[in-house]
This record gives C-alpha cells, structure tokens and sequence, in this order.
C-alpha cells in the first residue's frame, strides 16, 4: 500500500506507504540506508513504536534488510518486486473503487486527461 490509499488505514501501515512510495519514486536505491526508526518518527510526527512497526512491515515483505548496529536498508531487487505487488494492488484494489465512482459522477474519462494536462 502507498500513501494514495490512506483512508481509514492504521497509521503503521501508512507510514510503511510513505516509505514503499519512496521507494519506488528512487527516493532510496536499492543498498541505501533508510531514515532510522527515531529521525522517520520526528519527522512525521509519529511514535518510533509505530514507526518500527512500519519498518518491521516492509523487512517482513522482504522490500529491507537489517544490518544488526548499523540499519535498515533498501534490499536487493526490493524496487522492481515493490513495483509488481503495488500494481497489483492498485489493479485489483484501488481501481475498482474509482472505476465505479467514476461511473458513479458520470464522469466522461476524456474529462480525466484533459484536466491532468491542465
């Protein structure tokens, strides 16, 4: 999940898509070292409880590796699979939803690309 599906998410899980998003936006190569647990907290405002929660997500999917005294880092390979399971996601999740609100507002899908050039 990446930050544009927050909704009603518990706020681990949406600080694990703020950072699968930078992630897959090349915020962090794969090798990079991420923020620690404490630095990502301060910055958005977060426990480090929830924050470890959020890195213990991405380690469990296997997007980071830990090095035991040094940190969390982006795994090998982490970019191209983290890419294959969010579009899956988004295909299987998100878009129905907004497939049907679209319909829903009777919205013509040429209007959607006229107003992303706008």
């Amino acid at each position: 999940m990446t930050v544009s599906e927050s909704g009603d998410v518990p706020v681990y899980l949406r600080l694990r898509g703020i950072l699968a998003a930078s992630i897959l936006e090349r915020n962090y190569a794969e090798g990079d070292q991420l923020p620690s647990v404490r630095a990502f907290a301060a910055e958005h405002g977060a426990n480090p409880l929830t924050v470890a929660k959020a890195y213990q997500a991405l380690q469990d999917e296997g997007y980071v590796t830990v090095r035991r005294g040094v940190g969390m880092f982006v795994a090998p390979g982490a970019i191209e699979r983290l890419c294959v399971d969010e579009r899956d996601r988004f295909l299987s999740k998100i878009w129905p939803r907004i497939r049907q609100h679209i319909a829903r507002l009777e919205i013509d899908p040429q209007m959607l690309f006229q107003n992303e050039r706008a």
